[in-house]
């Protein structure tokens, strides 16, 4: 039996409904919980718990905001990433996790000897230069112990979507 299989069979019918009805985003409201009670009659706190259970069972990883940074005139987006020593990356990327302008970083294998760069961190901005500077920053962050760093810049906005469910035989 497959993790999915497993996954899926910790959903209530009720877990499944927040589910259909969070497919293409969350309500754009001040209270999105109860907006969500309200379409599928249950308290807001019960719509809040369900996502906090299934989020601890790890039927989902988070419940966040995804924007469309192109609509929001960020037009260059760039990966940033790093060649950080082993012994302080964990140190280092909690820090440049932490910088306002570092929309998500994360630590990952080098594939040596094609590419040298374990840790990656997004920045964007409304100019290349804007997000060269931002990298400079980053660059004082991580000081002697990166020995290198490349920027990829998206030219594209690849997959955003959210959890969605198959359609099992005699449901939505």
């Amino acid at each position: 039996m497959s993790t999915s299989t497993l996954k899926s069979d910790l959903l209530s019918e009720r877990d499944r409904a927040l589910i259909v009805a969070t497919q293409a985003g969350l309500p754009l409201v001040s209270d999105p919980w109860a907006e969500l009670g309200k379409q599928l009659d249950m308290p807001a706190d019960e719509v809040l718990a369900r996502f906090q259970k299934m989020q601890d069972n790890g039927v989902i990883r988070r419940v966040a905001a995804v924007p469309d940074h192109y609509r929001l005139g960020y037009q260059f987006n760039g990966m940033t990433v790093w060649d950080v020593c082993d012994d302080a990356i964990a140190r280092l990327g909690d820090q440049v996790g932490c910088l306002p302008f570092v929309s998500h970083c994360y630590q990952r294998p080098r594939h040596l000897p094609y590419w040298s760069y374990n840790l990656f961190a997004m920045v964007h901005g409304i100019s290349r230069d804007e997000v060269e500077h931002k990298a400079a920053q980053i660059r004082e962050v991580l000081g002697d112990a990166c020995s290198g760093h490349t920027i990829l810049y998206s030219s594209a906005i690849l997959k955003k979507t959210g959890l969605r469910l198959k359609k099992q035989s005699g449901r939505s």
